[in-house]
């Protein structure tokens, strides 16, 4: 899960359906509060309007009927009364007139006609109102479990014969009522729906990018790469056309230098073939050998050429190899041979031919100079380690990198049995580095050299890379 979100694809998903869940958790608040307002003004007006009509009544008919009209219009929860003065001892309105201007439309909208309203929210702990029935009480205090903030609405009205219809009225403030199964029902089909068309549009911008990682990782390990399909958005098929002739760019600059080389020893064969027939024919026998030695030492230098440019350019196939079997076939191989010891078992995929003449250059150069060849090999999650030690006298730190230039040899003697050519250490390098790998030297502290080739982990190649091969 954690390599999950460490993806791109991953990341940008959570990131939408984050700001999803945060954008409809405003809204639903929102969305509560004002349906909490919209039920209170209801209640607000629905008494308000009863009021207007009350008044209307009372001062239609005659006095005597005053009581049971007012007797008709009380309900438990809104209360009406005659009295010679008002219940409202101010004229501002803390609801901004609302009230007032509804009941006033509702009594035919005189200006002249006194209306006074008094809204106040009930701060302390909520009680049922005085003059409900105490049956009436409990049942109200059961329902909203104590848990309610309430508005008392006082309203004072003139009537036309001077007394005041006075009207006192409370009402709750709703309960938040949250519908469980419809809110995650709703959350869950939209997250689905989310995710799944977000995962189906970066599928399409991820997809063409891991195609060109993936290749440009096995162009680097030297592999042949057909060119991608330009598919995706527009920057991701510059991207891969960037890629597709840079691949091309850099395999018509190796191709054709190694056509020079090859052509370059080809050509060189014919004249040192002539010059060792013409050595034959020299009757002194110490200037003809002389001559062969110098013509066989051309020979090896540009059969050592040739080699190290299929170093550079090889179309060997890559296999999934166990390193210690493959080890220990070289082992087998070699004529002097050397110790092993593998450890676990590793796998790798590698060009066997290849990666079998670098090891044998390194392992070689440990018995010719180092006094015999100890090789160990260690790995972890990302990469494998060979380590190839001798007991020899090391080299001086300031030539170790020098080894690797071409032709370079720290033996000076020119002997073909002693010091060779000077390229074994660099086709070594340039192979593994084809491989995506290293080697290195280093002089050890108890005496001798350790060479150690470093090469990338076997790696599974995925739906993509196996379209690619």
């Amino acid at each position: 899960m954690p390599r999950l979100f460490d993806s791109l694809r991953g990341q940008l998903v959570l990131l939408i359906v984050a700001a999803l869940a945060v954008a409809q958790a405003v809204s639903l608040f929102l969305f509560v509060d004002e349906r909490s307002l919209a039920v209170r003004a209801a209640l607000g007006f629905e008494a308000a309007g009863r009021a207007a009509n009350v008044a209307l009544l009372l001062e239609e008919a005659p006095s005597s009927l005053h009581q049971a009209i007012l007797r008709a219009a009380n309900s438990p929860l809104v209360r009406f009364e005659l009295s010679p003065v008002p219940a409202v001892d101010h004229g501002s309105h803390a609801d901004g007139g609302a009230v007032e201007t509804r009941v006033r439309g509702l009594l035919g909208g005189a200006a002249d006609r006194e209306i006074r309203v008094e809204l106040h929210a009930v701060e302390h702990d909520i009680l049922p109102m005085p003059h409900l029935a105490p049956e009436m009480a409990e049942m109200h205090l059961a329902m909203m479990r104590g848990e309610v903030s309430a508005i008392e609405m006082q309203l004072s009205i003139a009537l036309a014969d001077g007394q005041w219809l006075n009207v006192g009225t409370r009402f709750e403030r709703p309960p938040l009522q949250w519908p469980w199964v419809s809110f995650v029902s709703f959350g869950l089909t939209a997250a689905l729906i989310l995710i799944t068309t977000c995962w189906f549009l970066l599928t399409r911008l991820i997809g063409p990018l891991l195609r060109v990682s993936r290749a440009a990782d096995r162009l680097g390990r030297g592999e042949a790469v057909d060119p991608l399909p330009l598919i995706g958005p527009g920057e991701v098929r510059d991207l891969t056309q960037a890629f597709n002739r840079m691949q091309a760019r850099l395999t018509r600059f190796v191709a054709d230098r190694t056509r020079l080389l090859a052509a370059l020893g080809h050509d060189l064969r014919s004249p040192l073939t002539a010059l060792r027939v013409r050595a034959e024919m020299v009757d002194e026998a110490e200037t003809r050998d002389s001559l062969i030695a110098s013509v066989e030492e051309m020979q090896e230098m540009v059969d050592a050429t040739l080699s190290f440019a299929r170093g550079m350019a090889s179309a060997e196939a890559y296999e999934t190899v166990d390193l210690g079997d493959y080890l220990r076939q070289l082992q087998a191989d070699m004529v002097e041979g050397f110790d092993l010891d593998t450890g676990d078992r590793i796998e790798l995929r590698l060009r066997p031919p290849s990666v079998r003449r670098a090891l044998r250059n390194i392992i070689e150069n440990a018995q010719r100079y180092g006094g015999g060849a100890f090789v160990t090999c260690q790995s972890d999650a990302e990469e494998v380690r060979i380590l190839i030690s001798d007991t020899g006298p090391g080299i001086p730190e300031d030539q170790i990198e020098q080894v690797f230039e071409p032709f370079f040899r720290l033996e000076k003697s020119r002997s073909r049995e002693t010091g060779g050519t000077g390229l074994g250490l660099s086709i070594a390098r340039t192979i593994i580095r084809a491989h995506g790998g290293e080697v290195t030297l280093a002089n050890r502290p108890e005496g001798g050299l350790v060479a150690t080739v470093t090469l990338p982990c076997k790696v599974a190649p995925g739906p993509q890379e196996r379209s690619l091969q």
